[in-house]
């Protein structure tokens, strides 16, 4: 396994990101990657792999975001070292909650790129939300491992009722979306978020998080916990 980066954005680099595209036979990843193929073939649209750098079907933390951002066409990695803000934080914040890249699944709400090649970044629709809510059971078939899930922002807040249907047993943690855009709005936002995040390494080191199954609350799509000009995985 390569070096993990020591500092965010690191996929901006040309020879780092033909690096890691150079991991992306590793069996830890495999089953995801087939799956983003099956949804791309299905929607006919652009599904980013899984970061190989990240656990893949080890993980015991998925963490859900909400789409890929136009940007993702870049680097074609749902990554915590993606060249953008959003990425950026979530690179920090998951430090700072002693996440190791080996317990984490970074992933999207709707797994595919909505965004028409050089359209500006929006939010998703209600309607692909909901034609992606078939893609979450298979995602949790592929992690046989997992402790815990964290839904990032209002889009991916909507899943509530599907995982609890899915896995009742499975703790769940909400936290705001990470976008620069809307963490910048308030100081409680990024503590929020590290508050969350510190709930779900809980979870993960063996604490007690029973008491958070299923605890995010639904949000309407048009509510707080993301910037109303569009999230995305950056």
């Amino acid at each position: 396994m390569s070096a993990e980066p020591a500092v965010p954005k690191s996929l901006r680099d040309p020879d780092a990101l033909a690096a890691r595209r150079a991991l992306l036979d590793r069996p830890h990843i495999a089953p995801i990657r087939a799956l983003a193929r099956r949804i791309a073939e299905a929607q006919d649209a652009e599904v980013p792999d899984p970061d190989p750098l990240d656990g893949g079907v080890e993980a015991r933390l998925l963490l859900l975001l909400e789409t890929p951002g136009p940007a993702i066409r870049g680097t074609g990695f749902v990554s915590r070292d993606n060249p953008t803000g959003t990425a950026a934080n979530l690179f920090r914040f998951l430090a700072e909650a002693g996440l190791a890249r080996r317990e984490t699944l970074i992933w999207n709400t709707i797994p595919w790129v909505i965004h028409a090649p050089g359209a500006r970044n929006r939010p998703p629709r209600r309607s692909e939300v909901t034609r992606a809510l078939p893609c979450l059971a298979p995602l949790l078939a592929c992690l046989p491992h997992l402790r815990v899930v964290v839904l990032s922002g209002r889009v991916a807040g909507l899943l509530q009722g599907e995982l609890k249907a899915l896995r009742p047993d499975l703790p769940v943690v909400a936290i705001p979306h990470p976008s620069p855009t809307y963490v910048c709005t308030a100081p409680e936002v990024a503590s929020r978020i590290r508050t969350g995040l510190a709930l779900a390494a809980a979870c993960i080191a063996g604490g007690h998080c029973g008491a958070i199954a299923g605890n995010c609350p639904s949000m309407p799509l048009n509510a707080g916990d993301g910037p109303r000009s569009g999230t995305s995985s950056g």
